[in-house]
């Protein structure tokens, strides 16, 4: 093996591009996982699986990396500056590349250094009118600068001491307007046991709001049915996150745009009767163009709710809360439809089966039924299968 076979292709890779590839077929349109706090972000987009390792080593890697990452998420809110939280992905994965690598303790605080020196995206590609295809492989480029920079580090390039607290010039001064970062609780494994995991292809924070909407869906009454003639309005009370994030009146410009917009997620699973799928927000589903869509869209007013988004930010409780009701044409609202905490949530008593149904029903898409029962096999035997025969086994070259 002379490179990195990159899973599901037949694609063998130097390790830079491998990171890059893998870091994106993970993020793949938003359908991973999510952490959310004071900065949003997804820590399974560290998983790039570079260098060789059994999967015992990439798990407790995989575990590392989302600690970091989702610590540093639960009270640095990046996105008040404008950063991208895949800073976070780039730095998280560098320190475990690193550590992977063999690096010395004084080599890994000069790769993450680097991390942290290293131009930061912004967040403007994720919000109207700039939304595009670029944040389903942002997780990749900073997964792939991860490797190169460690790589970089092992080839003898030295770091920067005072990179975050250097006057003027440091990552405090410079892109953190003064402000040193907060780790609001020590390392361990809370992180990777708390993900969110999107059995959905909706964006995080629009999940709750969908769930409601299909309890809503199923109690209109038979007058209603018609939705472009009998909903008058469609009021979504929800938190601060989804009102910032996905909030999004008026024109939609592509996919990207359409998969991170409450509105048209919400019309979508009202006119279908259930929830979206991942072509329903290509610029070839008939959704994508349906005027009753964008009719039903106008309709709906998004209210923050303060107490939801004091939960939301709340250690304890962690809710994404979004209720809905419905104003009908002649004046009368229906109940309130409350939800807490959606399907693939750790407090949900679904999402273990979701999960497993998820995985199965992707598998399926691209392999035969006995590779699924080899993979399985493989990831029961304590961790000491080897990444490289794993990945063989789902690589599709000859």
């Amino acid at each position: 093996m002379h490179g990195f076979r990159l899973p599901g292709t037949p694609f063998e890779l130097d390790p830079v591009k491998g990171a890059f590839d893998m870091g994106t077929l993970i993020r793949y349109l938003d359908h991973n996982d999510a952490l959310t706090g004071a900065e949003w972000g997804h820590p399974s987009e560290n998983t790039d699986l570079s260098p060789p390792m059994t999967i015992h080593t990439v798990l407790c890697a995989l575990i590392k990396a989302y600690e970091i990452q989702g610590c540093f998420q639960l009270a640095n809110a990046f996105n008040s500056v404008g950063l991208d939280h895949v800073v976070l992905v780039k730095v998280a994965s560098t320190a475990v590349v690193s550590w992977l690598l063999g690096l010395t303790e004084p080599q890994a605080v000069d790769a993450i250094s680097h991390a942290w020196m290293d131009g930061h995206p912004l967040r403007v590609y994720r919000h109207h009118q700039n939304t595009g295809p670029r944040k389903g492989w942002a997780g990749g480029d900073a997964c792939m600068r991860a490797v190169h920079l460690a790589l970089l580090t092992r080839s003898g390039q030295p770091g920067a001491p005072t990179v975050l607290s250097a006057p003027r010039w440091g990552f405090y001064d410079a892109l953190f307007r003064g402000q040193e970062f907060s780790l609001p609780r020590p390392f361990g494994t809370w992180v990777v046991e708390n993900v969110l995991f999107k059995v959905v292809p909706a964006e995080a924070h629009a999940l709750c709001a969908m769930e409601a909407a299909l309890i809503l869906r199923r109690r209109l009454p038979e007058s209603s049915i018609d939705l472009e003639r009998g909903i008058h309005k469609l009021r979504i009370r929800t938190h601060a996150a989804a009102c910032l994030i996905i909030d999004k009146p008026g024109q939609l410009n592509n996919a990207a745009d359409r998969d991170h917009c409450m509105q048209y997620i919400l019309a979508v699973t009202m006119l279908k009767g259930q929830q979206p799928e991942y072509q329903d927000y290509s610029d070839y589903s008939p959704w994508a163009t349906d005027p009753t869509v964008t009719k039903l869209r106008a309709k709906m007013e998004i209210i923050e709710d303060e107490k939801f988004t004091k939960d939301y930010l709340c250690p304890q409780k962690r809710s994404m809360t979004s209720a809905l009701s419905i104003r009908l044409p002649d004046g009368s609202w229906t109940g309130e439809i409350c939800v807490e905490y959606p399907v693939g949530s750790p407090r949900h008593a679904e999402t273990s089966k979701a999960v497993k149904d998820k995985i199965a029903t992707n598998f399926s898409m691209l392999f035969e039924s006995d590779k699924e029962k080899e993979t399985e096999r493989m990831m029961s035997v304590k961790g000491d299968t080897l990444v490289r025969d794993f990945v063989d086994t789902l690589w599709k070259g000859s």
